[in-house]
C-alpha cells in the first residue's frame, strides 16, 4: 500500500470538506435527519437509523451547528479514498494507480454527498468495503474475506438497504461469468449468513411495520421513476470523474487473464444498470461499483502513461479538471450573494437546497407574531415537506414559534398534532385552493424568499398560510400522509 501519497490524498481531502463545512446552510435532507435523530428508533420508514443517527451523535459531541454534524462526513471521505486505493492495489496497482484511485473522491457526485452528510456517502464505504473483500475472496483465495463482506454488508444495512441490489449483482454475474465453484463455499454462505444476523433488527423493523420501505420504493417509483430511467445512462458519465479510466477497468476485467477471477465485477455493472430500469431506481445507485471500477481502471491507465510524457501531462491535466470542477460545483465556494448569477445552484440542487432556510423560518415568524394572542395561544405549524419541517423545529424555538409537525415520510409517525391547536400556520407548496382542501378555510400570507434569489423549492413554489381546519387532528391527519 502506498501509505504517503494516498494518505495525502485523504488527508487532502478531509481538510477541504472541513474547511468549507460551515458554509451556507443546512440541507433540506440534514434538517430532516436533524429532526430523525432526536427520536432515535431502529429503523424509520423511509431509511434505515444510521445517518440520523450519527447526525445525533455528532451534535452531542460537537455541538447544534452545521458544521458540527459535516465532520464525521469528511473523515468518512478520506476513508473512502483509502479504500478506493486499496481496491487499486489489490487489482496489483503501485502508487500511481493507488493516487488515482483515491483522486475519485474529488468527482462532483462523492463531495456533493459527503458534503451535506447523505445516506449516499456511508453507502459509497459499504459497496466500496464490500467489493474489496469480494476481490481479496476471488482474486487472492482468501476465503475468509467471505465473512468480512457479510459483516460490512449486514452493518451496511443500517444505513441502506441499497447494497443488497449490489449482493444480487454480483451472485447473478458469478452464474454467468464464474467462478461458479464459489457459490457452494461454506466460506461464501457463512458470510451471508453473517449479513443475515447482523442485520437482523432491520428486518424485524421492516416485518413489525407492514414493509415500509417497500411502499417507499413504490412512491419514488411513481414520482420519479420515468425520469430516473431517462437520466440512467447518461447520469453514469457524471458519477465519477474521467469516464474513460473505469471504462478501461470494466475492459481489463473482461481481458485481462489475471483478474479472470473477479471479472464478475465487470458483468455485474450492465446488470446493475438492468435492475434500475426495471425497478426505476435512482441513478446514482450504482456509485460504489462504478468506483471500484475506477480504481481497477486506475492500473491500465497509468500503465499506459509509461514512459510517455505527453500522456502523462493528459492524464494529470484530465484529473485535476474534474477535481477542479467537482470541487466548484459541489463545495460551498462561491459566496451566497453571489449564488444565482454564479449557475452554480442552477446545476446542483444541493447547492440550492442549502439556501434560505433561517429567512424562511424569519417570514413564518412574522405571520405567527401577527396573529392575536388569543391565537398564538393554540397555534401550530404545519409543512408539506421535511426540510420546511426540519427548518421550523431547528430555528423556529428561538423565533417563539410553536411546534412543527409534517406528514412527510416518517415525521407523520410523530404527529398528530393535539386537537386544541385549532389555528395552522402552513408552510405548502400548493395553491391556496389545495391549502383549502388540505386543512380547511386558509388564507394566503405570501410566498417564501431568499435575499440571495437563489431558486429552490421553497422560493419557486412555497406559501405561508393561516388554516382553521374544522375537522379535529386526529381525524385529519391520516388524510395528511404521503411517501415522497
Amino acid at each position: 500500500m502506498a501509505w504517503l501519497p494516498v494518505s495525502l490524498i485523504a488527508l487532502a481531502a478531509t481538510l477541504a470538506m472541513l474547511a468549507v463545512a460551515g458554509r451556507y446552510d443546512y440541507h433540506r435532507d440534514e434538517l430532516y435527519f436533524r429532526m430523525l435523530g432526536n427520536h432515535p428508533a431502529w429503523g424509520y420508514v423511509d431509511q434505515p437509523p444510521f445517518t440520523p443517527l450519527l447526525d445525533r451523535l455528532a451534535i452531542e459531541l460537537l455541538g447544534d451547528s452545521v458544521w458540527a454534524i459535516r465532520v464525521p462526513y469528511a473523515l468518512l471521505l478520506g476513508v473512502a479514498a483509502l479504500l478506493a486505493a486499496a481496491i487499486a492495489r489489490e487489482a496489483g496497482g503501485g502508487a500511481g494507480a493507488q493516487s488515482l484511485a483515491a483522486s475519485v473522491v474529488f468527482g462532483t457526485f462523492p463531495l456533493s454527498s459527503f458534503h451535506v452528510g447523505s445516506t449516499a456517502a456511508a453507502d459509497l464505504l459499504v459497496w466500496l468495503g464490500v467489493i474489496l473483500f469480494v476481490i481479496r475472496a476471488l482474486l487472492h483465495d482468501q476465503p475468509r474475506a467471505w465473512l468480512w463482506a457479510g459483516l460490512v454488508a449486514g452493518l451496511g444495512l443500517y444505513n441502506k438497504h441499497l447494497v443488497v441490489l449490489l449482493l444480487l449483482c454480483l451472485a447473478g454475474a458469478l452464474l454467468i461469468t464464474g467462478p461458479r465453484r464459489v457459490l457452494l463455499s461454506p466460506w461464501l454462505w457463512a458470510g451471508v449468513t453473517i449479513a443475515l444476523v447482523v442485520g437482523l433488527p432491520n428486518l424485524i423493523y421492516q416485518v413489525v411495520n407492514d414493509f415500509p420501505q417497500a411502499e417507499m420504493a413504490r412512491a419514488l417509483a411513481e414520482d420519479k421513476g420515468e425520469e430516473s430511467r431517462v437520466l440512467l445512462l447518461p447520469f453514469q458519465l457524471l458519477l465519477v470523474g474521467l469516464p474513460p479510466v473505469w471504462i478501461a477497468g470494466v475492459v481489463t476485467l473482461l481481458r485481462d487473464q489475471r483478474l479472470r477471477p473477479i471479472r464478475a465485477l465487470a458483468v455485474a455493472y450492465p446488470l446493475m444498470l438492468v435492475l434500475l430500469l426495471v425497478i426505476a431506481g435512482q441513478p446514482y445507485y450504482p456509485l460504489g461499483l462504478l468506483t471500484a471500477l475506477f480504481a481497477i481502471g486506475a492500473v491500465p491507465a497509468v500503465r499506459w502513461l509509461s514512459g510517455r510524457a505527453a500522456r502523462r501531462f493528459w492524464l494529470l491535466a484530465g484529473v485535476l479538471i474534474f477535481a477542479a470542477m467537482g470541487i466548484v460545483s459541489s463545495l460551498p465556494l462561491v459566496p451566497e450573494s453571489e449564488l444565482a448569477d454564479s449557475g452554480v445552484a442552477d446545476a446542483n440542487q444541493t447547492i440550492a437546497d442549502q439556501i434560505g432556510w433561517p429567512e424562511y423560518v424569519a417570514q413564518v415568524a412574522v405571520v405567527h407574531r401577527l396573529l392575536p394572542a388569543e391565537d398564538q395561544s393554540r397555534s401550530v405549524l404545519f409543512t408539506g415537506n421535511y426540510g420546511e419541517a426540519g427548518a421550523l423545529d431547528r430555528y423556529g424555538p428561538a423565533l417563539g414559534l410553536p411546534q412543527a409537525y409534517s406528514g412527510q415520510n416518517e415525521l407523520y409517525n410523530l404527529g398528530p398534532p393535539p386537537d386544541d391547536k385549532t389555528v395552522v400556520i402552513a408552510v405548502l407548496q400548493a395553491p391556496l385552493a389545495r391549502a383549502d382542501q388540505l386543512l380547511g378555510a386558509c388564507t394566503d400570507q405570501g410566498r417564501l424568499h431568499n435575499a440571495a434569489g437563489v431558486e429552490n423549492e421553497e422560493s419557486e413554489e412555497a406559501h405561508i398560510y393561516v388554516c382553521r381546519p374544522s375537522t379535529p387532528w386526529h381525524v385529519l391527519w391520516p388524510t395528511l400522509q404521503h411517501y415522497s
